[in-house]
């Protein structure tokens, strides 16, 4: 046995179907990785032991938005249609950073969703969860100012004051174009809320920007 299971944010299943799950390898995944791409079949039902995996959507004129991503103990909203309803893969899933997961092959999935309830509702809920969570991100991009979507992208990215991404980067991440990220970065900078870097935004005014994130005003 793999030992994985009880590292795995799982609920308790039977006998039967944690040995299953526990004969199934761990894959060490470097960061950077993409592990599908729009149309691939769904292989199967990916458990995210450790990491941070980011699903994105490309639009027509190629520009990305982040959809979500998917943590220890989260679901993978696209894999669990494409298991359930056979429908191909629309977005690309991408490694943030190196991760350790598992992968449950489709028929073992199809299996212990008909077999074993505990794991159903795992999956059901989880599901839902990552939808609330979609809905949110959309509502968000419809109907929150970019100001304020960049903002709270900043702040929850901050480590020490300082964030690690490029401006395009940081538009994928809000659903904006780069363009408009960095006229409103050039903006903040110019009012003292930020310092800008070679792919790198120092925090100024950590208030300011809560401030704006809360409000959606400039």
């Amino acid at each position: 046995m793999t030992g994985w299971f009880d590292q795995a944010e799982l609920p308790t299943l039977d006998e039967q179907s944690r040995a299953r799950l526990e004969r199934l390898p761990v894959q060490d995944v470097p960061a950077g990785t993409a592990l599908f791409h729009p149309g691939d079949a769904v292989r199967g039902f990916v458990v995210v032991l450790a990491g941070r995996i980011e699903v994105f959507l490309t639009g027509p004129t190629g520009r990305d938005i982040l959809l979500y991503a998917v943590e220890p103990g989260e679901s993978c909203v696209q894999s669990t249609l494409g298991l359930l309803g056979g429908e191909a893969y629309s977005g690309e899933a991408v490694t943030r950073t190196a991760c350790r997961v598992v992968l449950i092959p489709r028929d073992t999935f199809l299996a212990l969703m008909n077999d074993d309830a505990a794991f159903r509702g795992f999956v059901f809920r989880a599901f839902a969860a990552r939808m609330q969570a979609t809905m949110q991100v959309l509502e968000r991009v419809a109907f929150t100012r970019v100001e304020a979507r960049l903002a709270g992208a900043l702040l929850e990215r901050a480590k020490d004051g300082r964030v690690a991404a490029t401006h395009a980067e940081l538009a994928v991440a809000i659903g904006s174009a780069r363009e408009v990220v960095s006229r409103r970065l050039d903006a903040l900078e110019r009012r003292g809320v930020v310092a800008l870097e070679r792919g790198a935004v120092i925090l100024r005014d950590r208030t300011a920007l809560v401030a704006l994130a809360e409000s959606g005003q400039v």
